[in-house]
């Protein structure tokens, strides 16, 4: 079991109502749990299979030098990226 915070944008109500299965959402569209790895990846496939338009990011605790990892979809200007074995977020320009 660890921890997870999900943060959403623009989601699906039937989205929003599944999150709230498994995890508190604390604020909109930000959702926090204690949950096992097998629940995290369901969350994960419903996530994928139901966000349409919006975005999403995952995130977990985990044994990495950060302590956590994370996962994202949807478009967004923030996004992953590998630096020295690290997993660091990029800032894409903004569109005009």
């Amino acid at each position: 079991m660890g921890m997870l915070a999900v943060v959403t944008e623009n989601i699906p109500p039937r989205l929003r109502g599944r999150l709230a299965v498994w995890l508190l959402e604390v604020r909109a569209g930000v959702y926090i749990g204690n949950t096992s790895r097998r629940v995290r990846e369901t969350i994960w496939q419903y996530c994928e299979a139901d966000c349409e338009d919006g975005n999403i990011v995952m995130a977990w605790q985990t044994n990495t030098e950060s302590g956590f990892d994370f996962q994202t979809m949807g478009e967004n200007r923030r996004v992953p990226v590998e630096f020295d074995g690290l997993r660091l977020v990029s800032f894409l320009p903004e569109k005009h």
